[in-house]
């Protein structure tokens, strides 16, 4: 698209509108300070007692909004032991703010508060540095959800924004994999037009436009305990079929394009005068794509049957791709030119690029829901003790954020056709 093409529409996008923006560029510090006070809250993702604490900031900034904010309890999802049981994980709640549902645009979005850092990890106090805030969730994504909030409430000073209704939902476990917020996450995304989720921008100012799929699975074996001394024929080892699986699933990389196998932990064994009879073996694949993602998840299996028939052992695989991939697909592609007309009414150049990663897009994007899914502020570090946010870009990505809502409730950006 040509500078002359993309100019109109920026500069229609951006008239008017100064005011809000000048007041949201006015609480930068505001948003940073906010992320600062949040960010000393532990909330690691199995710590349900620092989960709890950090919905009661979150319940008060989010009663700013004008719709009913509930918080939505959550079903547990399961876990492979170390010694092979499958065991129920309680999760936090989810918190809800749904806003005018009646209204002929519906925008999703999603935000966690939760994060990679459990009570007992060092990295727990927030600190600034420079042009950076450094801390635990300070990008990844408590300063997401601040940068959130803010848009939402600048757009609700608007005379229009009656036009456009929107669903926040902030859940506690996408740092694990949102298995259990799960089943919200796809009931959104199929009602919404489009999606905003607020993982942190790269820190060089890029966004993310298409996200591989991933799967977390558990290999689990078991086999014959036997004394190596007296009796070491009569063992089946679990831990070796393990070890042969796991050789086996890292031959599958290279053979399809952008499909990765990780072999990231096998758990089993004692004492070694002890043929092994219990093994987990734990691995992740992820895939460009739906096709690739099936034949990894078909290889895996086959691997897992093979396994099974070893001689006295027995196999389980455990687990699945549970975040679809995000392909960059025409949809995206008009959202992602919708982004880049907001930032270029900034005077933003918005670069976007693939990840690996994954986040609540892919779930959104599997429902049908095209969305963007790092709207937060600059950052980098992620799940080190190395975290940080840009302090520059809290108020400059909430602009971003409001005059996407800003263009939807004009009609700039047409949300019938994006889902057509």
């Amino acid at each position: 698209m040509s500078a002359d093409q993309t100019a109109t529409p920026a500069r229609s996008l951006g008239a008017g509108f100064e005011p809000f923006l000048e007041r949201l560029d006015a609480e930068g510090e505001a948003l940073a300070a906010r992320t600062e006070a949040w960010s000393a809250i532990n909330s690691g993702s199995f710590e349900l007692a620092g989960l709890k604490l950090m919905r009661a900031p979150l319940l008060d900034a989010a009663s700013a909004l004008p719709g009913e904010v509930t918080e939505v309890e959550l079903q547990p999802s399961q876990r492979v032991r170390p010694d092979g049981e499958v065991i129920d994980i309680e999760h936090g709640v989810s918190i809800r703010v749904r806003v005018r549902p009646e209204a002929p645009v519906q925008v999703a979005l999603t935000g966690h508060y939760d994060t990679v850092f459990p009570a007992a990890h060092p990295f727990q106090k927030p600190w600034r540095e420079g042009a950076m805030l450094r801390g635990p969730g300070t990008a990844d994504m408590k300063g997401g959800i601040a940068v959130m909030l803010a848009a939402l409430q600048a757009f609700e000073a608007t005379p229009g924004a009656k036009r456009v209704g929107y669903e926040v939902l902030l859940s506690p476990d996408e740092e694990v994999g949102s298995m259990a917020s799960a089943p919200l996450l796809a009931e959104l995304g199929a009602r919404a037009h489009l999606g905003m989720t607020y993982e942190p921008a790269l820190a060089d100012g890029a966004l993310v436009d298409a996200r591989k799929g991933s799967g977390n699975f558990s290999l689990i074996l078991k086999g014959r305990a036997a004394h190596v001394g007296r009796a070491f024929n009569d063992g089946r080892s679990a831990v070796l079929a393990a070890a042969e699986a796991a050789l086996a699933l890292n031959a599958l990389n290279g053979q399809r394009d952008g499909v990765t196998v990780n072999v990231g932990a096998i758990d089993g064994g004692s004492a070694v005068n002890v043929v092994p009879d219990r093994a987990v073996l734990r691995f992740n694949i992820r895939s460009p794509d739906t096709e690739g993602a099936a034949w990894g998840e078909a290889e895996a299996r086959r691997i897992a049957a093979a396994a099974a028939a070893r001689d006295g052992i027995s196999a389980h695989l455990h687990g699945g791709i549970t975040r679809p991939p995000k392909p960059l697909n025409d949809q995206q592609r008009t959202i992602v030119s919708w982004t880049r007309t907001a930032g270029e009414a900034l005077g933003l150049d918005l670069k976007f690029q693939a990840s690996g990663g994954v986040c609540e897009g892919n779930n959104l994007a599997a429902a049908g829901c095209p969305n963007i899914d790092t709207l937060g502020p600059c950052g980098g570090g992620l799940h080190s003790d190395q975290e940080f946010a840009l302090l520059s870009t809290f108020s400059e990505r909430a602009k971003l954020s409001f005059l996407l809502l800003a263009g939807l409730e004009r009609g700039v950006f047409d949300v019938g056709s994006l889902r057509s």
